[in-house]
């Protein structure tokens, strides 16, 4: 256990401090201070090594909460990386994208603000690289087999490093120029920097799982050429089909999905031009969808130099605190505050976005909104309650429905009715030799979703080529089946 009496000296959480609004917004790099090691060894402390650890149950991975909270407040950070890597692949990324399910699963939560577990993890993932403890972990023997992992999000570098150090041949195809998925391309720097991912596609080559970049299954290569070629096959390619607002005036010169926009701004940011790139500068912006993807495209358009920024929900807004029908130990869904919320606009909830507004020249001038009622569970705008919005530029951030339908080939694997691969409780889709994880089966989740389900996807596989595995499986069958909702 951490300090006996630490959650009683240490009654507050503590955060490290994020960098002034006005200098961050002039840069990329990520909006957080350095971490005060005394404030961790604090925060750490609070731990109290419960004897039912609930924080256990709220994260998938299963991380050893206690044990690498302790060993940090001890001042063992070497250790304390061995626990946290011994769960979790990639714990400086959970670290920063993670809602953090753990933490609202504190006991110490019940009447105090919860251990910042979070932030605790990353500093232990952060520190590990800094001074060389992330190292390359190669197989002892190669087995023989092969499997080729589709899509390189957070899902399928899971798997492919767990299946890598298991010995197989591993092939990871990604259809973009660089590998990453998501975390490289939806994600803004400001949250994440993109050195972080490659330092793991860095020791994943060293201890020799092959990236194919460029390589889109179903166009460049079919899906029955795939599998013929490999003993295995992963698909992880994740739920990036956009959930669209077909309304009036949705073809428009200047309404967007967030995606698109996201993705050309971490191309630039990376270094790459963008020919007529959709940009915030010098527009009034409206972004529609009060969840993560929203936030990043607000925190992005700040920083591009838009002249104003207004969030649209078309839900109430969230409580500020657990509800009755939320309690402990369950995820709550609350206000948040992120850091691209306190970089300015405005937030406008109950909000249904009605139509379209062109001006004189065809192009985009303004929403017509009005409010949200609810009829029959319904949400419907409110008649009589119309009002336009300024705006130049609209970012449609309303989640995601499932795979990319213009991967789907003939011979893809198979998809239910939402437009999920279709898997049972062994993530195993309905061909043989052909597996599924991540969002592609679970649909639009959260990266430490991701991950457990590509590390026991990966238990799966290898037990299947070899008829045993020594490979963790932190996301049991039984769990999945009960957990995933059937496509």
């Amino acid at each position: 256990m951490a300090d006996h009496k630490g959650f009683l000296k240490t009654t507050e959480r503590e955060l490290p401090a994020r960098r002034p609004v006005p200098v961050r917004i002039m840069d990329w790099e990520e909006v957080y201070e350095p971490t005060d090691h005394d404030m961790l060894h604090r925060q750490s402390g609070r731990c109290m090594d419960c004897g039912v650890p609930f924080c256990h149950s709220g994260c998938p991975l299963g991380n050893l909460i206690p044990e690498w909270n302790d060993l940090t407040w001890r001042g063992e950070g070497r250790a304390a990386s061995d626990r946290l890597h011994a769960t979790n692949n990639f714990p400086e990324f959970t670290g920063r994208l993670c809602p953090a399910p753990c933490e609202s699963a504190c006991v110490l939560g019940i009447n105090q603000p919860p251990v910042t577990i979070k932030r605790i993890e990353q500093t232990i993932a952060d520190d590990a690289i800094d001074n060389g403890w992330v190292q390359p972990q190669p197989p002892q023997r190669l087995t023989g087999r092969t499997v080729a992992v589709v899509g390189s999000g957070p899902a399928g570098l899971a798997a492919a490093q767990q299946l890598t150090r298991a010995g197989h041949t591993v092939v990871v195809y990604e259809r973009d120029d660089r590998i990453g998925g998501l975390l490289r391309y939806g994600i803004p720097d400001f949250k994440m920097e993109k050195h972080l991912v490659d330092g793991r596609v860095a020791q994943m080559e060293a201890e020799g799982t092959r990236f194919r970049t460029g390589v889109e299954i179903g166009t460049d290569m079919s899906w029955a050429e795939l599998r013929a070629r490999y003993d295995a096959v992963l698909v992880a390619t994740g739920a990036t089909e956009p959930r669209d607002l077909p309304i009036p005036g949705r073809d428009l010169p200047g309404v967007h999905f967030a995606m698109e926009y996201l993705v050309q701004a971490n191309r630039v940011v990376a270094g790459d031009e963008v020919p007529e790139q959709i940009s915030a500068a010098g527009k009034h912006v409206v972004v529609i969808g009060g969840g993560d993807t929203g936030s990043d495209c607000i925190g992005t358009a700040h920083r591009q130099g838009a002249l104003s920024v207004t969030n649209l929900a078309i839900g109430r807004r969230p409580a500020d605190e657990r509800t009755e029908q939320q309690p402990w130990p369950t995820h709550p869904n609350l206000f948040e505050v992120q850091s691209s919320h306190e970089e300015g606009g405005e937030r406008t909830y109950l909000a249904s976005t009605v139509e379209f507004l062109a001006d004189e020249h065809g192009a985009l001038r303004a929403l017509r909104v009005a409010e949200t009622s609810f009829v029959d569970g319904r949400r419907v705008p409110r008649s009589g309650t119309e009002r336009e919005i300024p705006a130049d530029l609209v970012l449609i951030a309303m989640g995601f429905t499932g795979p990319d339908a213009d991967v789907l080939g003939t011979d893809a694997p198979v998809t239910g009715r939402r437009g999920l691969y279709r898997r049972d409780g062994r993530f195993a889709s309905t061909q043989p030799g052909v597996y599924v994880a991540g969002d592609a089966g679970r649909g639009q989740s959260l990266i430490v979703w991701a991950i457990a389900e590509g590390r026991a996807a990966a238990a799966t596989i290898d037990r299947d080529l070899r008829g045993s595995t020594s490979l963790p499986a932190p996301v049991s069958a039984t769990d999945v089946a009960l957990r995933v909702r059937p496509a």
